[in-house]
This record gives structure tokens, sequence and C-alpha cells, in this order.
């Protein structure tokens, strides 16, 4: 199961769902709802954030928030992928971000590089809280697939802060909503793994081990959920089980909602009928709602 997961995520191609496929789509994009800042330089490339605000939004509000990352295996994808979700959320009064950040395909960049941009992004928003109208102490990460893997890798990797950053300004979430992520990158007792570490630390660009969100699980992490496809081949739902339990384990609160029958990228609007689009929107609401980020329907 795991050899399938790194196979296919970490492979040179595009990813098996619409949202992946972004060589159809304009770079960088324009998101005609959405204000838009520059996050970050890194060398000549300037990350965009596009921010969703609530109506009547104003500085100072200190509303939650929540920052999304998309997937497209760290090699292609579009932070158009979660602006349904941004709308919907700013709609219920949360400021949502959905954030660039550097791939393989227009870069050259390794994983971990793509992990250093997550948590800058998470920090920018963090220190811009009051210009914002963010609540530095409520801003919760999400993301899908490789996008899933950087929320659950700021929240929980202690290493690849970005240098020169204000390191006293924690590029740390506060919650975690992940759809169909990688959280398994190292080898795990009981699940199969790929025997070419060294191709596959060369393509991370640090060990496996340091990049796998599972390895790090502690005491004190972010309340999280995950949405995942039970017949998901790209990255088996086994890895988000074994992930739950070490997480509960741990004494974090850790919710897997499964959905029988669902392949990868199953929860993208436009998906089908967008049954299960609404389906984790509606639990994701729930969640952040007893978080105290949104008020109960």
């Amino acid at each position: 199961m795991l050899r399938t997961l790194l196979l296919r995520v970490l492979a040179p191609v595009v990813l098996g769902n619409a949202w992946a496929q972004t060589g159809q789509l304009p770079y960088p994009p324009r998101i005609e709802d959405a204000r838009v800042e520059v996050y970050k330089s890194a060398g000549d490339v300037r990350l965009n954030i596009y921010i969703f605000e609530p109506p009547g939004h104003r500085a100072g509000a200190r509303r939650p928030a929540i920052v999304f990352f998309f997937g497209g295996g760290w090699r292609s994808g579009s932070p158009q992928q979660f602006a349904p979700q941004c709308r919907h959320l700013a709609s219920r009064g949360m400021v949502a971000f959905a954030a660039d950040y550097r791939v393989a395909s227009r870069h050259n960049v390794k994983v971990v590089d793509c992990v250093r941009d997550a948590k800058s992004a998470i920090r920018w928003v963090r220190a811009n809280a009051d210009r914002l109208g963010v609540d530095p102490d409520r801003i919760a990460a999400g993301g899908g697939s490789a996008g899933g893997h950087l929320a659950a890798a700021a929240a929980l990797l202690p290493d690849f802060d970005e240098p020169g950053e204000d390191q006293r300004i924690s590029s740390r979430p506060n919650a975690l909503v992940l759809f169909n992520p990688a959280l398994v990158l190292a080898p795990v007792e009981g699940l199969p793994f790929p025997r070419n570490l060294a191709e596959l630390t060369e393509r991370l660009g640090a060990e496996p081990q340091a990049l796998s969100p599972y390895h790090h699980i502690r005491k004190g992490a972010p309340p999280t959920i995950i949405f995942h496809g039970k017949a998901d081949t790209t990255v088996p739902y086994r890895t988000v089980e074994l992930f739950t339990q070490r997480m509960l384990e741990a004494g974090n609160r850790c919710e897997l909602v499964g959905f029988e029958g669902a392949a990868h990228g199953f929860f993208n609007y436009g998906r089908g009928n967008n049954k299960a689009y609404y389906e984790t929107l509606h639990k994701m609401e729930e969640f952040l709602a007893s978080l105290g980020y949104l008020s109960a329907r």
C-alpha cells in the first residue's frame, strides 16, 4: 500500500483528478472575488495568497482564519482548487486564504521547499493578523493530497522554517482540515515500503522520516479532521487510519471520516454531482464550529 502511495504521489506525473490537471489552467490564476497579496519572494518567484473575506470585514476584527494548500503531487496544482471552500467559509464569517507555493514542474524545487513555503504562508498570516482582521490564535490549515501533507507538515514537523524569517512568530496552525492527505512518507512497521530510499530522499530533498507527519506526532498536536476515500489507490486509506490511531494514542483529537467507494480527489467541487463536496463541506463546518471557529447552524 505505501509503495503505491509513494510511486503515485511522488511520481513525475500529474495526479488523476481535475484540479491536478493544471496545464489547462492559467498560471498564476486570477480569482476575481479574492484579494491578492504576495506573502513570500523566493529568488525571482513571487508567491501569491488569495484572500476571501466575510462581508463587512475590517482590520482588527480578530476573526478565525483558514489557509488552504492545493494538491498535485508537489509537482503541479493551483490555488483555485480550494476557492469554493474559501468562498463558503468566508460567507460564514471566517477569513479564508488559498496559498500558492513552489512546485517541481514550475520551479524545479524539492518537497522540502514546498514545506518551507507552507510554513511561510501560515507565519505571514499570523504576522499580519491585525491588518488582515485575523485572530492569530485561531488559524487553521487545510489541503488536499500533497496540500494536506503541507498543512500537516506545518503543524508537526519541527524543522524546515524558512531561514531569515522571524522565528518568534509561529508557523504552526491551530487546527487541521485534511482531504486525502499524504501523511506517511517513511517506513512504518507493517506497511510495504520501496527499497530505493536514496531516490526518494533525492525527490524529497531531505530524509523521508524528516518530512513524514506520521513520524512526528506528539502530544499537543492541533485538533484534526481527515476526509478520505476508502477506495483511494493514490494515498491508501490504511495510512490515514494509522495516522489517526497514533494521534489518539498521543492524546490528540483526530477524527477520520471515511467515504465508501470514493477515490482520490473525491471531495473536489465539480466532481460527480458534488455530493461528496457538500458532505465534506458540512462536516468541516461542524468540526470548525466545535472549535469555536464558526457558529453552529
